[in-house]
């Protein structure tokens, strides 16, 4: 299982913030944000990471992480030129993943859950999580039936059919980058994820497992604050603990 990071794109929604550095080098708490999807992998088992910058960040990510051996793991960094999507990083990232699996984390999400069986269990197919929030319809949208099977996996719709949002997690096989490359671009010129985890769904090799734990999209300033205050609070109770 490899894995790989996506820290590009531009983060316009976070200006000024991000005017002159990356959204995904601000702080949290007291680490850079991408410092929280590391460690999600790290603790998930993968020690082989690549990690898809913009080209403008470069140098920043690779003076706060160099090679990953402080971190006791390989990093690799590709250059994404422009955004395309979140699902470009499967044909960016296509000779990396090679004939591996590949376990794919947005720069930005940020988790307390613990993926480590799943992701060392998975043999195949796909695999992706769900969280129920109170605006889905700024994400992609499971739709599940009333056996909890899956029908559909929408990108951020008027009228979401559920409040089931798919988490920037995905554990895929190495057909992702095929599955990718028979996306054709949305009507925002984009690569929309859920075309490449509906090819799974489609040959019935998908599964979909709910998550408990916290998980925040850090893509705007209410849920920038909100996961501070929470690994703030976390890191004060396990001192008092």
């Amino acid at each position: 299982m490899k894995g790989i990071i996506l820290a590009g794109g531009r983060a316009t929604r976070l200006r000024p913030l991000t005017k002159i550095t990356s959204k995904q080098l601000l702080p949290v708490y007291n680490k850079p944000m991408i410092y929280y999807p590391i460690e999600t992998l790290i603790r998930s088992g993968i020690k082989d990471i690549l990690i898809i910058i913009a080209p403008e960040y470069a140098g920043h990510f690779l003076n706060l992480l160099g090679s990953g051996k402080e971190f006791g793991v390989r990093f690799t960094y590709e250059i994404q030129e422009e955004p395309r999507g979140l699902a470009d990083a499967f044909i960016v990232g296509e000779h990396f993943i090679g004939n591996d699996n590949v376990t794919m984390i947005l720069g930005d999400n940020i988790f307390d859950e613990d993926f480590s069986s799943i992701v060392q269990n998975f043999q195949g197919g796909g695999h992706v999580f769900a969280k129920e929030v109170h605006d889905p319809q700024r994400y992609g949208v499971i739709e599940f039936d009333k056996d909890n099977n899956v029908i559909s996996i929408v990108e951020k719709p008027e009228q979401p059919q559920s409040n089931f949002a798919m988490v920037g997690l995905y554990i895929l096989d190495n057909r992702a980058s095929q599955f990718a490359k028979n996306v054709q671009p949305s009507a925002r010129g984009e690569i929309e994820i859920p075309d490449v985890i509906n090819q799974y769904l489609e040959k019935e090799e998908l599964k979909v497992s709910t998550i408990k734990g916290i998980w925040e999209d850090a893509g705007t300033f209410d849920s920038l604050l909100r996961v501070n205050n929470y690994w703030a609070e976390k890191a004060k109770r396990n001192t008092e603990g």
